[in-house]
This record gives C-alpha cells, structure tokens and sequence, in this order.
C-alpha cells in the first residue's frame, strides 16, 4: 500500500519547440506542493507545471497524484504500483519522479475514477 497525497490545483504538459527559453516565473516561488518538471530533448522541451504557470496553451487539464515521500534508497515497483491499475482501468496517465518521489497525473475529468482505483487496488489517497 502506498500513501498518495492529492496535490491542489490543475496541472498542464506543455510541448514546447527545441531550444525554447523558460521564464523563471515558471519554476519561482513555487507553493507549498506545487512541483514543475522540464525535459530538455532534440525534438523539443516538455514542460509539467501548475495550470496556472503554463508557458503554453494545453488541451487537457490534469491533476497531479504524488506518492508520500521521500522515498529513500530506489524502490522497484512503486510507480508500476500506480500505473498498472490506472492503465488496467484505462485512465491515461503521466508519469514523472523528482529525486525524492514518483508523480502520476491523471486527466482533471477522471479523477473521480483515478482515485476510486487506486483505493481498491489498496492505496491510500490523502488529501
């Protein structure tokens, strides 16, 4: 069983050309729970942030599980652990981890449904 905390507010994935600047707006006086994550590829930059931070239009809403952490030395399973029932009840999903724990967003519209899985496959949501 993992505790899974429900982090505030609607969260956006942003498809961004390569080699886009950033506004340090983005990542600055970040809220308590607020978390942004920015991949730097050839092909482009995606960027994961708050709703409200978006340094691009998106097309869905989303909202932002996180597992209850630190999580310590590398622990094997523990995303599958979240993204295999949610696949198995076919809601998409996002996956990302910062250094100290694992990250699933869900679309806004099928939270309901998100957390009512992951409660029966045994986790615990915190909110």
């Amino acid at each position: 069983m993992l505790d899974v905390v429900l982090l505030p507010g609607e969260y956006a994935v942003c498809r961004l050309a390569a080699g886009s600047a950033l506004r340090p707006a983005l990542w600055s006086d970040l809220g308590d729970g607020e978390v942004v994550s920015v991949s730097w590829s050839s092909d482009g930059v995606s960027v994961i942030c708050p709703a409200s931070r978006a340094p691009a239009e998106v097309e869905t809403d989303w909202r932002c599980l996180r597992i209850v952490g630190p999580l310590g030395q590398p622990v094997t399973g523990t995303l599958t652990a979240l993204v295999a029932p949610l696949a198995e009840a076919r809601v998409n999903v996002v996956a990302f981890s910062t250094y100290d724990t694992d990250h699933v967003l869900v679309p806004a519209v099928r939270l309901d449904e998100a957390t009512a899985t992951l409660r029966r496959a045994g986790h615990r949501i915190l909110d």
